[in-house]
């Protein structure tokens, strides 16, 4: 499937060329349509301490703003031209869009793939559209607003820095950076994008592969009309496999193909299937979309993790999907696939993205390059009524936006009870069991962990726990004859079951583990307060002994089914990276490699 096709030219657009755009790619490599715009680039912007924009109605597009920023990248970062790190909770963007001559009589879309946290969409002064949730994708028609194919879009950004009511995952509610946390995003932090569809057209395919062959299409329909009908189309290269085709119900369709002989997924051999989905009336063809997907399964069997129906150790590295000049926005499309081909290269299968939903490109790079991905909501710290409708409304987004990507195969709704911190309380108990149910209802196909860490309830699919033993003595010493009964107290305090709860049997995964400090000599952008979660070393080889330590020591505990190491690299002032911050490597990857290949 093409995925990176030409982008057309920015309208209306002569200050700006296209080597001045970020982030050029197409945003959305699972759902493609041939003709898009990339709005990108040079916004004018403005922030909003006093909260007068509403009032004197800069929505209208008369406002003179006083500065410009570099769309997606988010004020708090050096590559948005500002870099900007303090308290700033409300911000306006605009600029002026003119559509392309052919794409007049047509729909006209306008995507966001995420502004932090809420916002208020206008065009020539009329809304066309909000959205609440700083990491999930939404879609403005604003086909009605344009004037002769001409708009003025304004937007604007309401991010409060210390809600912590709010899934706002390592972004810190103090000005700077301290311990775990990180710096802020706020405001639009993903590609901005265009698109001509017809009146009705496709808005949504969820496909559900099974490997025995067989895989299911479930469509949702903009718009519909009268006498709809939707085909499939799946193919290998030129070469044609299957199609199917089925007659819409309003707003509904769902078509079943079959592929005689599937062959699978997986991070030895990730191949992918290109499929082709087209809408059609009685006019003929109104919409076409270009997707993939790969024939996998993953699920569990006594206490071992099966991929496609065979044992697997999953052998993960903590990604937390921060970049210095960027923040949590991927600085480029390379930067995304260097950071996978360098987790492949020293051995790891996949990636524990923490506390964070990444940018779609991540995971359609893990897709194609094959590797697994345990995908993390962004928690928040505190529990309220808001606090449960926020995480439970953006969930169920994050679900929707990535359930087709075979690299995904574990789900985490919540760490290390964030969000929930006294589950003594039977109503947090409560949200954190229903996460684990809700996760399931909408998605039945992969393993989820109701609580990464510790305080796990008995419906989670594996005991994920987090342990920062220094040195693999002392690990072995803890866990030789691990048993839920005489099991460790993690190092915190916390206890691995929730109170009133007990050990379901489900495989054990050391979620986080290692956190071996190292600071690269002479480097001198690490922070003066850096630190690793299991301490500092002042050389390589004592940091490679002890991670050698930890390895040897797992790899005698025949109960551990999968690992987490933290992490791949340097995050602000945490230095237990695998590479420093800058994506300089401290260890040789063939080194790491030879110490996952321990794990089998």
């Amino acid at each position: 499937m093409a995925v990176g096709k030409a982008v057309l030219p920015i309208a209306g657009e002569t200050a700006q060329t296209n080597a001045e755009i970020p982030r050029l790619e197409y945003p959305r490599p699972q759902f493609v349509r041939s003709e898009w715009l990339n709005l990108n680039g040079t916004w004018e912007f403005e922030f909003d301490d006093e909260d007068s924009g509403l009032e004197q109605q800069w929505y209208l597009g008369n406002h003179q703003f006083k500065l410009t920023i570099l769309v997606p990248f988010t004020f708090e970062s050096q590559k948005s031209g500002i870099g900007d790190r303090s308290f700033h909770e409300r911000v306006w963007y605009q600029r002026d869009i003119q559509l392309p001559s052919n794409w007049n009589e047509r729909a006209i879309l306008l995507n966001f793939g995420a502004v932090d946290y809420r916002c208020t969409v206008w065009v020539n002064g009329s809304v066309v559209g909000a959205h609440e949730g700083g990491h999930t994708p939404f879609t403005c028609n604003i086909t009605r607003a344009l004037k002769n194919g001409f708009g003025r879009l304004v937007v604007r950004a309401e991010d409060p820095p210390t809600d912590r009511y709010i899934p706002r995952g390592k972004q810190h509610w103090e000005e700077e950076p301290a311990t775990i946390f990180y710096a802020r995003t706020t405001g639009i932090w993903q590609t901005v994008w265009m698109e001509p569809v017809a009146p009705s057209h496709i808005a949504r395919v969820k496909t559900t592969p099974n490997i025995e062959g067989a895989v299911s299409f479930e469509f949702k329909i903009a718009a519909p009309e009268e006498n709809q009908y939707v085909k499939v189309t799946v193919s290998e290269g030129s070469r044609l496999l299957a199609t199917g085709i089925s007659v819409a119900l309003g707003p509904l369709a769902s078509v079943s193909a079959t592929v005689p002989n599937p062959k699978l997924w997986s991070p030895e051999n990730p191949f992918l299937y290109d499929a082709t989905f087209e809408l059609f009336g009685p006019s003929g063809l109104l919409d076409s979309v270009e997707s993939y997907f790969g024939y996998r399964s993953i699920s569990t069997q006594d206490g071992k993790i099966l991929l496609n129906g065979n044992p697997y150790y999953l052998k993960t590295v903590l990604d937390q999907g921060y970049w210095p000049e960027s923040n949590l926005t991927p600085p480029s499309d390379d930067a995304i696939k260097a950071d996978i081909m360098v987790a492949k290269q020293m051995g790891f299968n996949g990636v524990r993205k923490h506390q964070k939903v990444e940018d779609p490109r991540f995971l359609y790079w893990a897709d194609k390059l094959g590797l697994l991905v345990s995908s993390e909501m962004a928690n928040a710290y505190l529990f309220n009524d808001d606090a449960v409708a926020r995480m439970t409304r953006e969930w169920i987004e994050v679900i929707a936006r990535d359930y087709n990507h075979p690299s995904i195969v574990i789900w985490v709704p919540v760490n290390e009870s964030w969000g929930v911190p006294n589950l003594q309380a039977p109503r947090e108990q409560a949200h954190l069991r229903a996460l684990y149910y809700l996760t399931k209802s909408l998605d039945e196909t992969r393993l989820v962990i109701d609580n990464d860490g510790w305080e796990h309830t008995n419906v989670t699919d594996l005991f994920a726990i987090h342990d920062y033993t220094k040195t693999g003595e002392e690990f072995y010493r803890r866990f030789q004859n691990i048993a839920m009964e005489g099991m460790p107290l993690p190092l915190y305090g916390k206890l691995y079951l929730a109170p009133g709860q007990h050990y379901n049997g489900s495989p054990i995964f050391l979620s986080e583990f290692g956190g071996v400090g190292y600071v690269l000599p002479h480097d001198n952008d690490v922070p003066k307060n850096s630190w690793g979660y299991s301490g500092l070393e002042p050389a390589a080889e004592t940091a490679m002994a002890r991670i050698r330590g930890l390895y040897e020591a797992i790899a005698k505990v025949f109960k551990i089914a999968a690992i987490c190491y933290t992490q791949l690299y340097d995050v602000e002032q945490e230095v237990n990276g695998l590479l420093t911050y800058n994506r300089q490597p401290k260890f040789p990857a063939e080194a790491i490699r030879v110490l996952n290949d321990l794990l089998v």
